[in-house]
């Protein structure tokens, strides 16, 4: 990484990288078992994205988001999706306050989304239309509200959970929301061994408190220092190749893929799988985008933006090994 691009030199770039490793150990500790999801967790943190967590209840989604929420110092706040929640209930709405003349005016009330890390709780509960109010502020990281344009606090992080789409009682996001969540992060059901651990962390005395590790002005060094990790131009083309290549309509497109796929990667998720990358590069303390960077992300960017089509579905094709297939017959044989 070039030296104009670190804050104050090696020294602070070390120091931001071990209060990043000191994150990550600390929430490991407070949440066991899950240490590969916290990693995509702390990826997409600094790599400037949103996250889906989707899972069953009861695997520590929401503790996860604690977790995070108390070692990094970002101001908390958590919607429970409901399918009475109104797009207000998220952004905020106009009231009646008296003012100090004795008469009544209106002024805007801003809602939860004002925070730096939302927890969007059980988000395929809420209706299409009271889900659609996040698609600004995760986009743009403004709210549009009373006639204005609102910034949204610095750093804004969205981790929205859901339950699997075949549970009762929920919505499926549209392919335009889904696709500006960085990450679809998988939370399975933990082993013996692992649930063994975890009533043995939580079913005794009372858990210390997490310290906070980093603050939320290191974040903001870390996602520009993300942006300034080198990639190959070799590498670079290789990931237009292989975004081309999983779209069906693409000339280029193997049979597989036309036969299998309705939507590829979108330029969005080219994006993604590059700034994601990155981001991984920094953890693994490297100060170059590897190979090995673009494999590790690969599901969590693609996992949820290429989809089946009905023949897909029908023959119930294996898109990730589909799209790990296609990853190295164009990135791994760069």
């Amino acid at each position: 990484m070039a030296e104009a691009a670190r804050p104050d030199g090696a020294g602070e770039l070390a120091r931001l990288r071990a209060a990043l490793a000191g994150t990550l150990t600390g929430m490991q500790t407070s949440v066991v078992g899950q240490e590969g999801p916290l990693r995509l967790i702390l990826t997409g943190l600094i790599a400037g994205g949103h996250i889906l967590l989707e899972g069953p209840p009861g695997v520590g989604k929401t503790l996860m988001v604690r977790s995070l929420a108390a070692a990094t110092g970002l101001g908390f706040s958590r919607i429970q999706f409901t399918p009475d929640l109104m797009p207000a209930d998220i952004t905020g709405a106009m009231v009646i306050v008296p003012g100090e003349d004795g008469r009544n005016h209106l002024e805007f009330r801003r809602g939860p989304i004002f925070a730096q890390l939302l927890l969007a709780d059980e988000i395929n509960r809420a209706t299409p239309r009271t889900q659609s109010a996040l698609l600004e502020a995760m986009q743009e990281g403004t709210v549009s509200a009373a006639g204005e344009s609102m910034q949204l606090p610095k750093p804004f992080f969205v981790l929205a959970t859901q339950n699997p789409i075949e549970m009762e009682g929920t919505y499926q996001l549209p392919e335009a929301q889904i696709d500006r969540f960085l990450f679809r992060v998988d939370i399975a059901y933990p082993d013996s061994a692992m649930l063994s651990g975890i009533l043995a962390a939580t079913t005794g005395g009372a858990s210390a408190e997490q310290a906070q590790t980093i603050t939320p002005e290191d974040i903001l060094a870390l996602q520009r220092l993300v942006r300034a990790v080198p990639l190959a131009e070799r590498l670079r083309a290789a990931v237009a190749e292989l975004c081309v290549r999983s779209q069906p309509g693409s000339p280029d497109a193997p049979e597989e893929v036309r036969r299998n796929i309705r939507f590829g990667i979108s330029p969005r998720g080219a994006q993604a799988l590059v700034l994601s990358a990155k981001a991984n590069a920094m953890i693994a303390g490297r100060d170059h985008v590897a190979v090995e960077d673009l494999r590790a992300v690969l599901g969590p960017v693609t996992g949820h933006r290429v989809q089946p089509n009905f023949e897909g579905r029908a023959s119930e094709v294996d898109v990730a090994g589909l799209m790990r297939r296609l990853f190295d017959k164009t990135v791994g044989a760069v």
